[in-house]
């Protein structure tokens, strides 16, 4: 095999750890036909970026540790018998079914029975489903509220206050409530943007955009996210696009798209992070409409995953893990109803995952010397 350029290294080593989990260095030697000191500088290469892990003689995929028992039956102290959980989602579409699905498939597994209200992104509304399932008798419960401005710190005050356990479901306490003793799983939506960032990274891309969604709860942490990784990669921020836009299908979508694809042209930005998957793929709708192409001149990393795959060409993108989340919150409301007073608060962060697919090509789109 001839001498490879380094992104094209990288990502044969990549695609040979996903394939087998564990890589000897010998085999990767072997495989990219260069010598064992240009292995070595690929593997700590990709290391630095937490892409891999180095072990003994080889690589392999990076791994974290369950941060909490798998099943309810791994919890402390009795679990009560046919527990009604009560749950208070900010909405029924989109993000939340698969976390309510998660939290209902958890409950199930313990003999309970989840019993759902739906808000809408409002303490007062809130507060009222709350009362509301309260009022129903539930044991305890998981609540996504309203966390922003002085009615979302006095509604943490009044959660905390309850006499049922309360679990926070994608949600943290402000700083205005550092030691508030709520529970809480959540998603770390910076980790899954900066996996967005280092993976088109390693394909060859310096200068890589931003698409948020305005409407987003989570679009201020997946900006963040791509702000750390961008900086401790020590790409360039000066001129790329980082763009919040209004929600797709809305009166001003096409306007919008048209301005971030004239950003990213303008700006020789060859590759973007767009949240979430309909924004992403009204884009790519939108770049065909222009003779953009997908990935040639443009690779697109979604952050969502509820419909990329389904997308021309399928989207490569980050996954929140909402199923797993659900079921994580609804067992630390078990736990905590079993043990209600020795237990101590738990703050559960799951790391969303990346899933590679068609929308970002690979090295041989970006040895043009794009981006």
């Amino acid at each position: 095999m001839n001498q490879k350029l380094a992104a094209q290294r990288h990502e044969l080593i990549l695609r040979a750890v996903r394939t087998h989990g564990t890589v000897r260095l010998p085999d990767l030697v072997e495989l990219l036909g260069v010598s064992a000191v240009t292995v070595r500088r690929d593997v700590t290469a990709l290391a630095d970026r937490g892409l891999v892990v180095r072990v003994h003689g080889g690589i392999t995929m990076p791994r974290h540790a369950e941060p909490f028992p798998r099943g309810p039956q791994s919890v402390v102290g009795p679990a009560p018998t046919h527990p009604l959980v009560g749950m208070v989602a900010p909405s029924v579409e989109y993000y939340w079914p698969a976390v309510i699905q998660g939290a209902q498939t958890a409950v199930a597994a313990a003999g309970g029975r989840l019993v759902l209200r739906a808000s809408s992104y409002d303490a007062i509304e809130d507060r009222r489903r709350v009362c509301e399932l309260l009022d129903r008798g539930v044991q305890t419960l998981l609540v996504a509220p309203s966390t922003t401005g002085r009615a979302g710190v006095e509604l943490l005050r009044w959660l905390g206050a309850q006499s049922v356990p309360v679990v926070l479901v994608e949600r943290l306490p402000p700083p205005a409530l550092p030691t508030i003793a709520l529970d809480a799983a959540v998603t770390d939506h910076e980790i899954g943007a900066g996996l967005a960032v280092r993976h088109l990274a390693t394909l060859g891309h310096s200068r890589i955009g931003l698409v948020t969604s305005r409407q987003s709860p989570h679009s201020d942490a997946i900006r963040a996210g791509w702000t750390t990784a961008v900086s401790s990669l020590e790409l360039p921020f000066n001129g790329v696009p980082a763009l919040d836009v209004p929600p797709y299908g809305s009166p001003q979508w096409t306007r919008a798209v048209d301005h971030v694809i004239d950003e990213c042209l303008n700006a020789s930005v060859h590759a973007v992070l767009v949240h979430a998957d309909r924004e992403a793929i009204g884009l790519l709708e939108r770049t065909r409409e222009r003779g953009v192409r997908v990935p040639e001149d443009l690779a697109v990393v979604s952050y969502d995953d509820e419909v990329a795959a389904a997308s021309d060409p399928p989207l490569t993108a980050v996954r929140p893990q909402k199923h797993r989340l659900g079921a994580l919150a609804a067992q630390l409301a078990l736990a905590r109803l079993a043990d209600p007073l020795d237990r101590p608060v738990h703050r559960v962060v799951l790391w969303p995952t990346l899933t590679v697919r068609e929308s970002c090509g690979n090295e041989l789109n970006t040895s043009r010397g794009l981006g």
